[in-house]
């Protein structure tokens, strides 16, 4: 009985993990582009701020990822097992090629693939709710960092206020690009750590006969669990994803720096509080700078960067991987008689 429950936590561990690998680049890269942070210092201040994040704000979408896409009688050992195992073998792919990746979009589909499978989809939620929402959200992030980009900063960079060493190295400014990369990091704990937190409170809750009353304490012990972890992915996958986001898109301003984080993080507290929908916060965070990108430099050379070619091809690839691997685990468990449910 024990092991079988230990195995989805320590899956799930292993997933985080690698969600705080992916989750670096859009919370510190914007700080660590413009040169203000030291790399070593942001797996902590990252960690910290996903733990608070997850706690305070993650309820929501962990209930949506447990029960909203696949029917909680279903979500048993094996299916959260394999659900979870699909999604970080995906992004271990992605962070070992150095590229932030969609763990909401990977979880998703792993979710989606046993049902599919089980045929127990909930495709209301899934095709009016959360795949409209990956599509309008980065749209949205690109959109307003855009017209800030082009219509408020472009023309205030003009008047040489944005190159004035006084400004630039001004205290505040910096402690603006601190908070602001801590407020990214805060919105990633409101959203993606219920990747790995909702399947595994709704199979805790079922295994263990919990009253619906109490399930709110399984999500907070299961955070409690899996947030931490989050640091050690930063740690171990930090360097790379930050030089690929921070340095090789566009050389940030510390002006922009604050722009692009506090853009994107709002968009993604906004979509988890209120809609409980698991987003991508590294796509809103690179569309934000693809915006502010193309303000300054124009959609020709933005989109010639081999880096933001890369990030569009992977973004694709990963979901799929996760949903393909999700599916065949799923057989094998079937045809192994693994399979069961409530």
């Amino acid at each position: 009985m024990l092991i079988p429950f230990i195995i989805p936590f320590i899956i799930g561990i292993f997933l985080a993990i690698n969600m705080g690998g992916s989750g670096i680049g859009p919370s510190f890269s914007a700080a660590y582009g413009s040169g203000i942070i030291r790399r070593a210092t942001v797996p902590g201040l990252f960690g910290l701020m996903v733990f608070l994040g997850a706690i305070l704000g993650g309820e929501t979408t962990a209930k949506t990822v447990g029960s909203g896409i696949l029917n909680p009688e279903f979500m048993t050992y094996t299916v959260v097992s394999i659900i979870l195992l699909s999604v970080a073998i995906s992004l271990l792919l992605a962070n070992l090629l150095g590229i932030p990746q969609s763990t909401s979009q990977a979880t998703v589909m792993a979710v989606v693939a046993p049902a599919y499978y089980f045929q127990e989809l909930n495709t209301v939620k899934l095709y009016t709710e959360i795949i409209p929402t990956w599509f309008v959200a980065p749209l949205v992030s690109f959109l307003i960092a855009y017209i800030i980009g082009k219509y408020i900063y472009k023309p205030i960079r003009k008047t040489g206020i944005t190159f004035s060493k006084k400004v630039n190295n001004h205290p505040i400014l910096n402690i603006l690009i601190i908070l602001s990369s801590m407020y990214v990091a805060f919105s990633i704990g409101a959203n993606n750590v219920a990747n790995a937190v909702g399947p595994i409170s709704t199979m805790a809750a079922i295994e263990l006969q919990i009253q619906p009353e109490h399930v709110v304490h399984i999500l907070i012990l299961s955070t409690l669990i899996i947030a931490p972890s989050f640091a050690i992915g930063a740690s171990l996958f930090g360097k790379k994803i930050l030089q690929n986001t921070g340095k090789e898109i566009v050389l940030f301003g510390k002006i922009e720096a604050v722009l692009i984080a506090v853009i994107s993080a709002s968009l993604m507290l906004f979509v988890s509080l209120f809609k409980g929908i698991p987003t991508s916060l590294v796509q809103l965070n690179v569309a934000a700078i693809i915006g502010i990108g193309v303000a300054k430099l124009g959609f020709k050379n933005i989109f010639s960067k081999t880096s933001v070619n890369k990030f569009f091809v992977v973004w694709l690839i990963a979901p799929a991987i996760a949903f393909g691997l999700s599916y065949g685990l799923m057989y094998m468990a079937d045809v192994s008689g693994l399979l069961f449910y409530h």
